[in-house]
């Protein structure tokens, strides 16, 4: 039997590995121009931020009332949700706690689950 072998095209040996294309410069090596340095900055109009204060570690609260409707309505959407940690700025465990307090009060009927559709 005859072995037959992959014939290699004129002008290449067949112990070359094939040419990569060249690697393109990173972002250190200069491809765009640098971040600016901001020191906790912010760009824009706006300027820094002060930092969000938990509202109810502020004031040193150990439970939240679930009777206190007027209290907890601050917390709420004018669609009747729950309002966002990142816009209130309560802490991880002061949230769970408020949502727990806002259902409780929900339950009990001291807090809309939704508010009234408007008619049209």
């Amino acid at each position: 039997m005859e072995e037959t072998k992959n014939p290699t095209p004129p002008g290449t040996s067949a112990s070359s590995a094939p040419a990569t294309p060249p690697a393109r410069p990173t972002r250190s090596e200069g491809a765009r121009n640098p971040r600016p340095e901001r020191n906790g900055q912010r760009r824009g109009r706006f300027g820094p931020r002060p930092p969000k204060v938990c509202p109810f570690c502020a004031q040193n609260v150990k439970y939240i009332d679930y009777k206190s409707g007027d209290q907890l309505r601050r917390y709420l959407t004018d669609h009747g949700k729950i309002k966002a940690r990142r816009k209130i700025g309560t802490c991880a465990k002061h949230q769970r706690r408020l949502a727990l307090a806002i259902k409780r009060a929900r339950h009990v009927a001291l807090l809309p689950f939704t508010e009234a559709a408007r008619g049209e």
